[in-house]
């Protein structure tokens, strides 16, 4: 007995395949961020539960909590909602919203006034952090009063000035990686730092008052300048890409831009009165 062969485009019983092609990502010229949503997601480094991270409106990086709540149990200050790839830190009217991953971090203290309905999912992800850190797949990260390298001069999360604002780095300049996405869909693996074109000027700046606070004691900190370079050498460095990737402003991000906006009463312990050694300053010699 001869068994009649199935077709391609068929199962076994009969049942037709269904064939689902990859469909390529790309961001709409109208977009207000150039941003793909496919690889911004992550964990938590403090409980490793997932986290969506978006940008706001100011341009900074936020985490919200993956899954969207009744917005009726959420209090006001904690209601956000997603708007052509921005957060907005306000509810938009419908019955859900978005709210902080802090909010809801069983290793941290809530940010606002929590309830019976938030009080029930922070246990939630506090058992599932309990699996994690039992099971070896997460390991919690000891929190830090300051990250500096062995040289006490030289910070690994320096001050840069562009455009006339501060910012604090993530990483030190020669570790800053370009956001945008390759042909291959994978993100840049260039620096930011260009070795053959202008660089900044590390110079002792006044600390300054931070966002409508109260100055600080008249002192002179580090800072990276490069108000000195060409407003498009600035536009490159605060958009995080390398030069390749700068000339090509139709190529999307695969991560925010990890500039934070300094201020001097939050971001104290990052503050250097010196200027960096010899070893930093051949960064900028180069």
């Amino acid at each position: 007995m001869c068994s009649t062969p199935t077709s391609a485009g068929r199962h076994w019983d009969g049942s037709p395949r269904i064939i689902r092609h990859p469909r390529p990502l790309r961001v709409a010229a109208t977009s207000p961020s150039r941003l793909l949503r496919a690889s911004q997601t992550g964990r938590c480094r403090q409980c490793g539960n997932r986290i969506d991270l978006y940008q706001r409106t100011d341009q900074r990086p936020i985490a919200l909590h993956p899954a969207e709540l009744t917005a009726a149990q959420i209090p006001d200050s904690c209601r956000w909602h997603l708007s052509s790839g921005i957060a907005h830190p306000h509810g938009d009217g419908s019955a859900w919203c978005r709210i902080p991953h802090a909010v809801l971090c069983p290793a941290r203290t809530p940010t606002c006034r929590t309830g019976p309905y938030l009080e029930t999912i922070r246990r939630q992800l506090a058992v599932r952090t309990r699996r994690l850190t039992d099971t070896g797949a997460f390991t919690p990260t000891p929190p830090t009063t300051s990250e500096l390298v062995a040289d006490a001069d030289r910070p690994t999360r320096p001050v840069v000035q562009i455009l006339l604002c501060r910012y604090l780095a993530e990483h030190p300049f020669e570790n800053i990686r370009c956001v945008a996405q390759t042909r291959h869909r994978h993100r840049c693996t260039h620096p930011v730092l260009d070795p053959t074109g202008p660089v900044g000027t590390w110079r002792l700046l006044p600390t300054g008052p931070g966002r409508s606070q109260l100055a600080l004691p008249d002192a002179l900190m580090a800072v990276y300048d490069l108000g000195h370079l060409p407003h498009s050498e600035q536009l490159r460095w605060r958009a995080q890409r390398c030069p390749a990737h700068a000339a090509a402003p139709g190529a999307a991000d695969l991560a925010l831009a990890q500039w934070q906006p300094f201020d001097p009463l939050l971001h104290a312990a990052h503050i250097r009165t010196r200027l960096p050694r010899p070893p930093a300053r051949r960064l900028r010699d180069r």
